[in-house]
């Protein structure tokens, strides 16, 4: 092999596997090697049909499909087995026919973003691919939660038609990172969800009322102005822990298979813990004409710790929120109201 050939070969092998954290290295010589190939592709491919005939015949004996049904099924999976064996042999022979015929020649493409150096030299047949490779089971994925809505207080002993506060007015927003892992090997049907949110829980007070720290409660007073507004919002970071129930698809692939629950119902059941960041409250009015605008950051007896429970069910990457904090929003009230929300979520 000259100089030239060993150079593209280091080039193109040695430099991505710098700038590429996973990389599949595949090399096959001589063509005794790429005739040894072929029965190792006529093994696969029968494994792989002994796979969905065994499928199929577990769902014949669980009276999920008739028995000609059954066999409808299994001869398309042997057609599409035996079309396999047919078209993977004859890549192999093409690869045969290419080394016999050229000698001592370098070739260099790009295939699904893997960068492919072939090199022909005295009846020796090297091919190197350098590119990431997909791992073959990935039980655990990842994606932004965005979840909006309308958000209120429930006090103990009161009923909620008799809340103090705008139900349109007062709105919550979260945003965060969620991992999602598969929790049985074989089965998606049972997935746990974990990670991180920050939440922005927003109350506006009805009848030109405002939250007041008296130094001992906090409590709704009657501001002497006119109000155009007044909003207390608290800023929490909470962990969230949800199970997900649901049906999902199965993709397979020759060298790698995924879950997915597009398009599938999902149901989440679980709960959060975390803290509080921060309070404020901002009011809006004005005197002798005057627009006056107010922003006051202070603790308002709200709780520092933050847990509560919480749940969704949707369709895909929607569903319907529901979030209730256990801790009382005031510490030391002498009545309890607790936080609830209810909204929007979308796993994007």
């Amino acid at each position: 092999m000259n100089l030239t050939k060993l150079i593209i070969i280091i080039a193109f092998c040695v430099f991505p596997m710098i700038y590429t954290s996973a990389q599949e290295i595949n090399v096959s010589v001589t063509i005794e090697s790429l005739e040894a190939s072929k029965e190792r592709v006529i093994n696969e491919e029968k494994e792989a049909l002994k796979k969905v005939v065994a499928a199929i015949n577990e769902q014949l004996e669980n009276e999920e499909i008739t028995i000609e049904r059954a066999n409808e099924l299994k001869a398309e999976a042997a057609e599409k087995h035996a079309l396999n064996i047919e078209n993977r042999i004859a890549i192999i022979d093409n690869k045969i026919a290419l080394l016999e015929r050229n000698k001592n020649e370098t070739t260099v493409s790009v295939n699904d973003n893997k960068v492919v150096v072939e090199v022909f030299d005295d009846g020796e047949f090297i091919s190197i691919s350098v590119g990431k490779k997909k791992k073959y089971d990935r039980r655990t994925t990842s994606k932004m939660v965005v979840a909006f809505g309308l958000n209120n207080l429930i006090t103990d002993g009161e009923s909620f038609n008799d809340t103090d506060y705008e139900i349109g007015g007062s709105r919550f927003f979260e945003l965060g990172w969620a991992w999602k892992t598969r929790v049985f090997k074989e089965s998606n049907w049972l997935r746990i969800k974990y990670g991180f949110s920050f939440q922005w829980d927003g109350l506006k007070p009805n009848d030109n009322l405002y939250f007041v720290d008296t130094g001992e409660v906090t409590e709704l007073q009657l501001h002497p102005e006119s109000l155009d507004k007044a909003k207390l919002r608290v800023d929490k970071l909470v962990f969230p822990v949800h199970f997900e129930f649901g049906p999902s698809k199965k993709i397979e692939r020759e060298d790698y298979f995924r879950y997915t629950s597009k398009n599938q119902l999902k149901v989440g059941l679980g709960g959060y813990a975390g803290f509080k960041m921060s309070s404020r409250q901002k009011l809006k009015y004005s005197v002798d004409g005057n627009n006056t605008k107010e922003k006051i950051k202070a603790s308002y007896n709200t709780n520092n710790v933050i847990y509560g429970l919480s749940g969704y069910i949707g369709w895909g990457y929607t569903a319907l929120y529901v979030k209730y904090d256990l801790n009382p929003i005031f510490k030391d009230n002498p009545v309890d109201q607790h936080n609830i929300s209810m909204g929007l979520r979308f796993d994007l």
